[in-house]
Protein backbone atom coordinates (compact mmCIF):
# COMPACT_ATOMS: atom_id res chain seq x y z
CA UNK A 1 0.00 0.00 0.00
CA UNK A 2 1.36 3.82 -1.25
CA UNK A 3 0.63 6.45 0.64
CA UNK A 4 -0.12 9.91 -0.95
CA UNK A 5 1.41 12.93 0.58
CA UNK A 6 -2.05 14.08 1.58
CA UNK A 7 -2.53 10.80 3.66
CA UNK A 8 0.23 10.83 5.30
CA UNK A 9 -0.05 14.69 6.04
CA UNK A 10 -3.24 13.91 7.29
CA UNK A 11 -1.82 10.91 9.71
CA UNK A 12 0.74 13.43 10.98
CA UNK A 13 -1.50 15.75 11.12
CA UNK A 14 0.57 18.58 8.76
CA UNK A 15 0.49 19.77 5.38
CA UNK A 16 0.71 18.12 2.29
CA UNK A 17 3.38 20.82 1.26
CA UNK A 18 5.59 20.12 4.39
CA UNK A 19 5.29 16.08 3.17
CA UNK A 20 6.25 17.62 -0.58
CA UNK A 21 9.06 19.71 1.25
CA UNK A 22 10.32 16.79 2.93
CA UNK A 23 10.42 14.76 -0.13
CA UNK A 24 12.50 17.25 -2.14
CA UNK A 25 14.79 18.31 0.88
CA UNK A 26 13.61 21.73 1.24
CA UNK A 27 13.11 21.19 4.79
CA UNK A 28 13.19 18.52 7.67
CA UNK A 29 10.44 17.40 9.94
CA UNK A 30 10.13 18.39 13.80
CA UNK A 31 11.83 16.06 15.78
CA UNK A 32 8.67 14.99 17.60
CA UNK A 33 7.07 14.07 14.50
CA UNK A 34 9.75 11.33 13.28
CA UNK A 35 8.68 8.55 15.47
CA UNK A 36 5.04 8.63 14.06
CA UNK A 37 6.83 9.26 10.56
CA UNK A 38 8.54 5.96 11.17
CA UNK A 39 5.69 3.59 12.28
CA UNK A 40 3.62 5.17 9.16
CA UNK A 41 6.84 4.00 6.67
CA UNK A 42 7.77 1.01 8.72
CA UNK A 43 11.31 2.11 9.35
CA UNK A 44 13.38 3.58 12.13
CA UNK A 45 13.99 7.13 12.73
CA UNK A 46 17.67 6.57 12.24
CA UNK A 47 17.00 5.36 8.81
CA UNK A 48 14.85 8.83 8.20
CA UNK A 49 17.66 10.90 9.62
CA UNK A 50 20.28 8.87 7.22
CA UNK A 51 18.41 10.04 4.37
CA UNK A 52 17.21 6.32 4.11
CA UNK A 53 20.62 4.83 4.36
CA UNK A 54 19.96 3.69 8.12
CA UNK A 55 18.90 0.26 6.89
CA UNK A 56 21.48 -0.19 4.35
CA UNK A 57 22.01 -3.85 3.32
CA UNK A 58 18.42 -4.97 4.70
CA UNK A 59 15.50 -6.45 3.40
CA UNK A 60 13.24 -5.31 5.21
CA UNK A 61 12.10 -3.82 8.60
CA UNK A 62 10.36 -6.40 11.22
CA UNK A 63 8.68 -5.22 14.30
CA UNK A 64 7.92 -6.99 17.51
CA UNK A 65 4.14 -6.17 16.99
CA UNK A 66 4.56 -7.66 13.35
CA UNK A 67 6.28 -10.68 14.56
CA UNK A 68 3.60 -11.25 17.59
CA UNK A 69 1.02 -10.78 15.72
CA UNK A 70 2.24 -13.69 13.03
CA UNK A 71 2.44 -16.23 15.81
CA UNK A 72 -1.18 -14.94 16.99
CA UNK A 73 -1.82 -15.63 13.25
CA UNK A 74 -0.68 -19.22 13.28
CA UNK A 75 -2.28 -19.89 16.81
CA UNK A 76 -5.82 -18.36 15.03
CA UNK A 77 -4.87 -20.77 11.88
CA UNK A 78 -5.60 -23.69 14.62
CA UNK A 79 -8.69 -22.23 15.63
CA UNK A 80 -9.96 -21.56 12.68
CA UNK A 81 -9.83 -25.02 10.81
CA UNK A 82 -8.44 -27.69 14.17
CA UNK A 83 -5.78 -28.39 15.40
CA UNK A 84 -6.00 -31.43 13.36
CA UNK A 85 -5.82 -29.77 9.72
CA UNK A 86 -3.33 -30.20 7.41
CA UNK A 87 -2.52 -26.48 7.06
CA UNK A 88 -2.13 -25.96 10.83
CA UNK A 89 -0.31 -29.06 11.39
CA UNK A 90 1.80 -28.83 8.61
CA UNK A 91 2.73 -25.02 9.88
CA UNK A 92 3.44 -26.57 13.21
CA UNK A 93 5.83 -29.41 12.09
CA UNK A 94 7.63 -27.40 10.09
CA UNK A 95 8.35 -24.75 12.91
CA UNK A 96 9.04 -27.63 15.26
CA UNK A 97 11.17 -29.02 12.79
CA UNK A 98 13.03 -26.19 11.79
CA UNK A 99 13.41 -24.44 15.30
CA UNK A 100 13.68 -28.22 17.29
CA UNK A 101 10.95 -26.59 19.54
CA UNK A 102 7.49 -27.29 20.32
CA UNK A 103 5.81 -23.78 19.08
CA UNK A 104 2.24 -24.45 20.89
CA UNK A 105 3.76 -23.56 23.47
CA UNK A 106 3.67 -20.22 23.18
CA UNK A 107 0.34 -20.15 22.14
CA UNK A 108 -0.63 -21.10 26.30
CA UNK A 109 1.63 -19.50 27.81
CA UNK A 110 2.60 -15.55 27.45
CA UNK A 111 6.60 -15.84 28.85
CA UNK A 112 7.10 -18.54 25.81
CA UNK A 113 4.96 -16.49 23.84
CA UNK A 114 7.90 -13.36 23.76
CA UNK A 115 10.66 -15.79 23.66
CA UNK A 116 9.30 -17.30 20.47
CA UNK A 117 8.40 -13.95 19.13
CA UNK A 118 12.22 -13.00 20.14
CA UNK A 119 13.46 -16.09 18.32
CA UNK A 120 11.71 -15.38 15.32
CA UNK A 121 13.23 -11.58 15.13
CA UNK A 122 16.71 -13.25 15.64
CA UNK A 123 15.70 -15.69 12.72
CA UNK A 124 14.71 -12.38 10.76
CA UNK A 125 17.61 -10.55 11.06
CA UNK A 126 19.96 -13.71 10.46
CA UNK A 127 17.82 -13.96 6.92
CA UNK A 128 18.96 -10.28 6.08
CA UNK A 129 16.06 -8.28 8.13
CA UNK A 130 15.83 -5.22 9.99
CA UNK A 131 14.65 -5.28 13.72
CA UNK A 132 15.67 -2.14 16.00
CA UNK A 133 16.72 -2.98 19.52
CA UNK A 134 14.76 0.15 20.85
CA UNK A 135 11.44 -1.67 18.98
CA UNK A 136 13.03 -5.00 21.55
CA UNK A 137 13.61 -2.96 24.47
CA UNK A 138 9.49 -1.52 24.68
CA UNK A 139 8.00 -4.48 23.73
CA UNK A 140 9.76 -7.21 25.08
CA UNK A 141 8.26 -8.32 28.38
CA UNK A 142 10.78 -10.97 30.59
CA UNK A 143 13.79 -9.09 31.06
CA UNK A 144 15.96 -11.78 30.88
CA UNK A 145 14.56 -12.40 27.13
CA UNK A 146 14.88 -9.16 26.32
CA UNK A 147 18.39 -8.23 26.92
CA UNK A 148 19.36 -11.77 25.09
CA UNK A 149 18.04 -10.48 22.14
CA UNK A 150 19.34 -7.08 22.13
CA UNK A 151 22.75 -8.81 23.18
CA UNK A 152 21.97 -11.36 19.91
CA UNK A 153 21.05 -8.09 17.56
CA UNK A 154 24.49 -6.24 18.93
CA UNK A 155 26.33 -8.99 17.94
CA UNK A 156 24.68 -9.93 14.47
CA UNK A 157 25.73 -6.11 13.88
CA UNK A 158 22.45 -4.40 14.50
CA UNK A 159 22.96 -1.20 17.50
Amino acid sequence: YCMTQSELAEKLSVSPQCISNWERGESLPDVAVLPDLAQLLHCSVDSILSGGNGMAGYRRYVTVSQMAEALNAIRRIGELLGLDHFVYSTIIDSINKRMNTTIEDAFTDPVMFDLFVGEFLIGCVRNGDYVDPRDVQAHIQPEQCRNHIVTLLGELGIR
